[in-house]
């Protein structure tokens, strides 16, 4: 129990986190961020990229073709160690992945006021915005968590819209902050 209570705190620092980061880079086109923590044998990670570097657009979807895109993406971000890959050494299987399109609604902190008035003009508004994000969490059971001495972003392959990763890790040791590119796709972790 103090084991995963030790890791519900590091997850609720993420927040923190990525307050600094969406002040300076609030739903930037082509950026997505991934925050782990790592705690024993146990390694939690969520991530989060606008719809359009995932499935090309960030309008309501509609149209099958959307529809089909945003499901077969979900598909894809459910299946992290695909995405995010850990070195064989590290021993890493998924023991829970959740992943979906999220909208604009309580994601969006400036239009929240608008969405009380039950006006749909307002929510319009909102939409023309365009800010729909998909988001993933993860949870890993890890051998040897010391053998994640990099990730590799296959991410990059399967999103050819995605550009950027900001990466927050969390660990026994410290936290550190890197930024993952598309033509430098492998992260090199200090542990």
């Amino acid at each position: 129990m103090k084991q995963a209570f030790s890791l519900i705190a590091l997850i609720a620092a993420f927040p923190a986190f990525a307050e600094d980061a969406r002040k300076l880079d609030a739903h930037e086109h082509g950026v997505g961020t991934l925050n782990i923590a790592i705690d024993g044998m146990t390694v939690a990670m969520e991530f989060e990229a606008p719809g359009a570097d995932i499935v090309g657009f960030e309008y309501e979807a509609e149209s099958s073709a959307d529809l089909a895109a945003i499901e077969a993406a979900v598909v894809k971000l459910g299946a992290p160690l695909d995405l995010f890959v850990m070195p064989d050494a590290a021993g890493c299987s998924v023991v829970e992945a959740l992943a979906e399109l999220e909208g604009e609604n309580g994601h969006d902190e400036h239009h929240d006021d608008h969405n009380d008035h039950g006006d749909d003009d307002h929510k319009d508004e909102v939409d023309d915005a365009g800010h729909t994000e998909f988001h993933a969490e993860y949870m890993l059971a890890c051998d040897n968590p010391d053998a994640m001495t990099e990730i590799t972003f296959a991410y990059f392959e399967a999103f050819p819209n995605a550009q950027e990763v900001e990466v927050q890790v969390i660990a026994a040791s410290g936290a550190q902050a890197f930024e993952v590119e598309r033509d430098a796709p492998v992260l090199e972790l200090e542990r």
